[in-house]
């Protein structure tokens, strides 16, 4: 396998990819990305997408102005968010719920990996078996799409692309939404395989040790390359690290300027005795947990043990959210309060947040939205409104895309969108469920930087979700863990 990029310039949205020289063989590549999702762009001009011109599928492919790609395989398969939202797109488009009495789980896993596989293929079976030992995922085999959490969506994502049987293998970010443990075995999975591969990643701790080269990408243009043992001292790091620190000043000082009380009567929110389960499976049961004024708590747990879905009870977006004994800001769930009520004083950053916006509006739009508790602007917003939108586009550098529409941006910038979506209308509580997946370098320190600010300064009360131990804030001195227990099958909470 060999991949010369010469002179290489190519556009997708609003994202330009500068490759002078670039010349990659039979060899374990990471791509470190200082700014920009520039590794779905790289993804697809190495691999076609699969369905890349579906009305619901984020659309990638770069359009090349100058220089020469030459690409000696065509047998190179991919990994990335962007990626997961296409198989979403297609998954949606099957969705029989409203044409049959119960709910459509999605295509089972068993299937998503076996559909990988040429019906040519020798040994198919063995193959399936074999990527849902390794990859921790036989439990889930006659699960379906929907039912799927982040983190175990994005292991189907990697097996599906190995069961493809590549030469090369493209894995954006791939740590991603996984839980510590799943992140080390998939680690020591990746170091066994005897595939070369290209890892992008944004998070000093997802340098992968066994990596030979690194390639450093700046505002989307290859900077350098070198060994591993050289990339931490680059000037680049220190540089985005004294910038993130500036960028989130602005941002902290914007929401002081714009500050408005909305104090509530303790509790906030109160759960007592909270269960979700389903005819087949429990998830969690017997949580009791409640949330004073001016307290920030982090959830913890492994993945698919129920962290979104006590998020989603919150938020009201779970329809179990009135089978269970829930107070939120003085008001009982379910005694006639409408979800708006409860909406308007809530901000919410999620991965499914971030599949399910797919209404192609501007960006500044996205971010007026948050004004409204919608996906998309149906309203029209206030001068006042308008103005705080431009500021939060201002200190993000996104100015100049206030009307580029969202899929034509790349994943972290539209996950940057959503962040200030969500923190726009200044919320009593802010749900924040892995809100650094999918952004680059800078973005992952900008937004940390500023929910420490946020929490020190008691802007906003956080609800925080995060599997990396570096991401934890200083400011948050509560925490609920979610723990297996063997008497219920499913999990149960544990508060500190």
């Amino acid at each position: 396998m060999e991949v010369k990029f010469n002179q290489f310039i190519a556009k997708s949205g609003s994202v330009s990819l500068d490759i002078p020289d670039w010349h990659i063989q039979d060899e374990s590549w990471a791509v470190f990305c200082a700014h920009n999702d520039i590794g779905s762009i790289i993804g697809d001009l190495l691999c076609e997408p699969d369905n890349p011109s579906h009305p619901d599928s984020p659309s990638h492919i770069a359009d090349i102005t100058s220089g020469s790609l030459d690409i000696s395989s065509h047998r190179i398969a991919q990994v990335s968010l962007t990626e997961q939202q296409r198989l979403l797109a297609l998954e949606l488009e099957d969705d029989d719920t409203d044409f049959v009495n119960v709910v459509d789980k999605g295509t089972t896993v068993l299937a998503l990996i076996s559909q990988q596989i040429g019906p040519c293929s020798k040994n198919k079976e063995i193959l399936v078996n074999s990527l849902l030992t390794e990859l921790d995922l036989t439990h889930l085999k006659d699960r379906g799409f929907h039912e799927l959490s982040t983190g175990e969506t994005r292991r189907i994502m990697l097996a599906r692309a190995i069961a493809s049987q590549p030469d090369f293998l493209v894995l954006d970010n791939p740590f991603a939404g996984l839980d510590v443990e799943h992140r080390q075995s998939l680690a020591t999975y990746l170091a066994q395989l005897s595939i070369p591969m290209m890892v992008i990643f944004s998070r000093e701790e997802d340098m992968p040790q066994w990596i030979e080269q690194v390639a450093i990408f700046s505002h989307g243009k290859l900077d350098s390359i070198m060994d591993k043992a050289s990339w931490n001292s680059h000037p680049v790091i220190g540089q985005i690290k004294s910038q993130s620190k500036v960028q989130s000043e602005l941002m902290l000082a914007l929401m002081q300027r714009h500050r408005h009380q909305s104090q509530f009567a303790d509790p906030v929110f109160e759960l007592k005795n909270g269960k979700v389960a389903y005819s087949d499976i429990t998830i969690f049961t017997d949580v009791n947990w409640r949330i004073d004024n001016g307290q920030h708590w982090q959830v913890k747990g492994p993945n698919g043990c129920g962290k979104s879905t006590l998020l989603g009870l919150i938020f009201g977006d779970h329809p179990q959210c009135y089978s269970n004994d829930i107070q939120i800001f003085g008001k009982q769930r379910g005694s006639g309060e409408t979800i708006w009520e409860i909406k308007q004083h809530i901000g919410m950053v999620s991965s499914a947040l971030h599949l399910q916006y797919r209404v192609n509006c501007s960006a500044i739009d996205v971010i007026l939205s948050g004004f409204y508790d919608s996906i998309g602007l149906y309203l029209q917003a206030s001068v006042k409104q308008q103005q705080i939108a431009q500021d939060w586009l201002t200190i993000l550098h996104m100015e100049a895309l206030a009307n580029t529409p969202i899929k034509q941006l790349d994943y972290s910038q539209q996950r940057l969108l959503l962040i200030a979506r969500a923190l726009v209308k200044q919320p009593t509580l802010l749900i924040l469920d892995e809100p650094y997946q999918g952004l680059d370098y800078l973005g992952i320190r900008l937004v940390r930087n500023t929910l420490e600010l946020i929490a020190r300064e008691n802007l906003s009360q956080l609800l925080y979700v995060s599997h990396y131990h570096e991401d934890r804030l200083a400011s948050i001195n509560n925490f609920l863990e979610f723990i297996y227990d063997e008497d219920t099958d499913g999990y149960k909470a544990l508060l500190s």
